[in-house]
């Protein structure tokens, strides 16, 4: 009885429920804003890295293998206490979206490289020999087919982006773990940071069983 009144006190976790219904909401919104510009960058970076001239493929490639090595948590912090200095200053929002989609966008873009690079080299013969500009051949032949092959690993990434909002606790942002923090402080008892991961597997899960069903249809329909 002492464990389900320390971990699952039910009239603590229903006072506490609005804040962490709160702290889902600002969870979801740093997520979404964060895959989406992710999303965009890496695409845009993958293009770049593939096809740019020399010196800009160095650089995205210098920029992709730099946001891959540096820790999320590092970035944040940096982008949150140092860039003051400079005379930026960000919300805790913009910190948190900016963190996170400079690192998505890194891993997106190599996930959309692995993509392009995986079609035949024949569909981009095949494309030039029917008369189809560059533009038109990535547009309308290459990219539909590499966003097939890519949706179980770029799946995979905003899943990785979702749990690591979390981060954003750190720049006192009100998202779910910070919600659930100071209920707990406030409850003085657990039980709001257990409600928090139950919410966080609710959320995670279906994610991560439809990642597993699109790795076994892909890999039937390779075979």
């Amino acid at each position: 009885m002492d464990l389900l009144d320390t971990f699952f006190n039910v009239p603590v976790l229903v006072r506490t429920y609005p804040m962490l219904l709160w702290g889902l909401w600002v969870t979801i919104k740093i997520g979404v804003v964060s895959i989406v510009l992710g999303l965009v960058a890496g695409l845009a970076l993958a293009l770049v890295r593939l096809y740019a001239p020399a010196v800009l493929r160095a650089l995205a490639r210098v920029y992709i293998n730099v946001m891959r090595s540096i820790p999320l948590l590092v970035l944040l912090i940096v982008i949150y206490y140092a860039l003051p200095f400079l005379g930026i200053r960000l919300s805790p929002f913009m910190s948190s979206v900016a963190a996170l989609s400079l690192v998505s966008a890194a891993y997106t873009a190599e996930i959309f490289r692995a993509g392009i690079e995986a079609i035949p080299k024949g569909q981009f013969e095949a494309s030039g020999a029917l008369g189809l500009s560059p533009r038109h051949t990535m547009v309308d032949v290459i990219l539909p087919q590499a966003i097939r092959i890519v949706i179980p690993p770029l799946t995979n990434n905003c899943i990785n982006v979702l749990k690591d909002t979390a981060l954003a606790s750190v720049v006192a942002m009100p998202d779910l773990l910070k919600q659930a923090t100071q209920a707990q402080a406030v409850a003085a008892n657990p039980s709001p940071l257990i409600g928090a991961a139950i919410i966080y597997i609710a959320l995670l899960w279906p994610m991560v069983s439809m990642v597993s069903r699109l790795e076994r249809r892909f890999g039937r329909a390779s075979r």
